[in-house]
């Protein structure tokens, strides 16, 4: 974190601090379904708090294509966010810019929050417009990024307000890019990576930059269907990018080249169909029946997948093993979840994962608290992990 500034390095005392936030959260109705990314807020709005601050948040919810669209209003999320700073005075502005943004400001004390209405009411927020973000930036005196999983955007309140204000990185964002700084970019070795998944499609950026950085990498999921193909077993009727064969092949080259070992199921959970609470059949992986699909990984690959972690001391996961919404065939995914779980807690392995399904498939294995870190970002995280520059995080270089 040497290029970007801190909330170390700020003195927030008596200044209007503008807090990019991601309170773009489930809802059921008028109730937060999940408070997760509410909850990962708190630190840096308390800390700012604290410090005699005039608390400004800013974030999307939903996308409301540049028009007001009530369902889409922050004043849904208000009271979750109130009840998670129980103690503190928060209130809304029906508008980010504007007249009524700066009278709720100019009525502010030093400590108290604001949240201000979904930024992604205004068409400029999407657009990156200059005019737009500078709307934003006379509304405050700083600006805090805490919202990685925002940062792969080059969005008006993510990039270009930035540019206009002294800015630091939140204390959500500096762990976020310390975490995944230290699990790829200088990592403690070996390091071992979990990639699963449907689709090689969606994610050969990520294999090709992993297999450049890892010591081994383990493929699951229909990603894996794929890969096995391109190796010439028969598959059945699996689900498999068949026409990405030789995109596989050349990925495994890579590989080859960078000393990095890919390991694939040598036994399977096949069914002929995908239906919950079938009595699963295992089979070694070249003696899938053609009437039959490989919905997850057998007992024997998940062994020697989670022999070869217990070696490591990095791990990296983005991608369920196997079907896992669909028991029985979320058995490889929870024996590894927990395994490497296990070894993070007994070996001092560093252990971090991120992406939707990813964080589900953990909490459904109850682990998800027992990693290293567990990143909420979705696209912000695969995007890092792809190796790609976050327009987000390379606004608040100096």
């Amino acid at each position: 974190m040497s290029t970007y500034h801190t909330l170390d390095h700020f003195s927030a005392s008596g200044k209007r601090v503008l807090v990019r936030v991601d309170l773009n959260v489930p809802m059921q109705g008028d109730i937060v379904t999940d408070t997760n990314r509410v909850t990962k807020t708190l630190p840096t709005l308390k800390r700012l708090s604290a410090a005699g601050a005039k608390v400004i948040i800013l974030s999307h919810f939903g996308r409301p294509e540049g028009v007001y669209q009530s369902n889409m209003s922050l004043n849904k999320v208000l009271p979750a966010l109130r009840d998670a700073l129980d103690g503190y005075n928060v209130s809304f502005a029906s508008s980010c810019i504007g007249k009524i943004a700066r009278a709720n400001i100019e009525a502010m004390n030093e400590g108290d929050i604001l949240l201000l209405e979904n930024v992604r009411f205004h068409a400029g927020e999407e657009l990156n417009d200059p005019l737009f973000a500078s709307e934003l930036a006379k509304l405050g005196d700083a600006f805090v990024n805490d919202a990685f999983s925002a940062s792969h955007r080059a969005h008006a309140s993510v990039t270009s307000l930035a540019q206009l204000l002294p800015s630091y990185a939140g204390l959500l964002l500096q762990l976020e890019l310390e975490s995944l700084t230290g699990a790829l970019n200088d990592p403690q070795r070996p390091v071992g990576a979990i990639v699963g998944g449907a689709k090689v499609s969606t994610k050969l950026e990520l294999l090709n930059n992993l297999v450049k950085k890892v010591d081994f990498l383990i493929i699951g999921g229909g990603m894996a269907n794929t890969f096995l193909f391109a190796r010439g077993l028969n598959i059945g009727k699996s689900l498999a990018e068949k026409e990405l064969a030789e995109t596989a092949r050349k990925i495994e080259n890579i590989a080859l080249k960078s000393k990095c070992k890919i390991l694939l199921q040598t036994d399977a959970v096949i069914a002929k169909e995908l239906i919950a609470g079938q009595k699963p059949e295992i089979i070694g992986i070249s003696q899938i029946p053609e009437d039959a699909m490989i919905l997850d990984a057998g007992p024997q690959s998940t062994a020697n997948f989670s022999e070869n972690l217990a070696n490591c001391k990095t791990i990296i996961w983005n991608g369920p093993l196997g079907a896992f919404e669909v028991p029985p065939f979320d058995q490889s995914t929870i024996s590894l979840a927990k395994d490497v779980a296990l070894y993070t807690k007994n070996k001092d392995i560093i252990s971090v994962a991120g992406g939707g399904d990813t964080v589900a498939a953990l909490t459904h294995a109850g682990v998800s608290e027992q990693f290293s870190y567990l990143s909420t970002a979705g696209g912000a995280f695969l995007e890092w992990l792809e190796g790609k520059t976050l327009p987000g995080v390379a606004a608040l270089q100096d």
